[in-house]
């Protein structure tokens, strides 16, 4: 069976993965998820990931009670090694073959991110999850997410949020705000849609590479966006 897209980056939050706990590790939450992308993966669909950080640290929050904005950064990089090791565990609990590649060297728990190996995994069909953003401060993992996605020529970005896309305005607010199922990047931009940093959204631009916004709390929906190739949330492109 063809599918629309052959490789994917996921880019998940460490709030999703948190689930009802909202600090630290929701094992059933953690659980499900990883339940759904190997659904995904075994169709042999490719699948990397960068985590973020947000359910240990939140780098912005840190900065307002007066931390250095590079210590800040710097911890929430750690934070998502620990949750792409929470990941990887998971995944290979029910016979996924998975490799975390961090930005940080970490060799004593997992792979330096070299692009070469990470696209061998890909091919012998291994789930790979990218850790650590970019290795350096002041870059989110939006940013990292969209930065290795273009690395290793994904098809599209899949933005795993806890709303089914975009809307115009805040849908918790106003209950007429209306969801939008296709967003040009020039649009993300100028609306300064908050579901991904400036940055993620240039540099996917420059590099036309697809986001979809997708609520991923939603069971069945990644495989349903994935392998039936059903309309679901908000597809942001040129």
């Amino acid at each position: 069976m063809a599918f629309k897209y052959k490789r994917v980056m996921l880019k998940l939050s460490g709030e999703i993965l948190a689930g009802d706990e909202r600090f630290g590790l929701g094992y059933a939450a953690i659980n499900s998820i990883c339940a759904e992308i190997a659904s995904v993966a075994k169709e042999r669909i490719e699948i990397a990931m960068v985590v973020g950080g947000g359910n240990f640290i939140r780098g912005a929050q840190a900065v307002d009670q007066g931390m250095d904005r590079v210590q800040a950064d710097n911890m929430g990089m750690l934070a998502t090694v620990i949750n792409a090791l929470a990941l990887q565990d998971a995944l290979e609990r029910i016979g996924m073959p998975t490799r975390v590649q961090t930005a940080i060297e970490s060799r004593t728990i997992a792979e330096p991110f070299i692009r070469r190996r990470a696209l061998r995994h890909l091919e012998k069909g291994r789930i790979v999850i990218f850790a650590a953003g970019v290795g350096s401060p002041y870059f989110s993992t939006d940013t990292a997410a969209a930065l290795r996605a273009s690395e290793i020529k994904a098809d599209c970005l899949l933005k795993a949020t806890k709303v089914n896309g975009i809307y115009d305005r805040d849908p918790k607010q106003f209950a007429e705000a209306k969801l939008l199922p296709e967003v040009s990047y020039a649009d993300a931009l100028q609306m300064r849609l908050k579901v991904m940093d400036a940055a993620a959204f240039s540099l996917c631009m420059e590099n036309r590479m697809p986001i979809i916004v997708f609520d991923m709390l939603e069971r069945g929906n990644l495989r349903k966006l994935l392998v039936e190739g059903a309309d679901i949330g908000s597809t942001v492109s040129e």
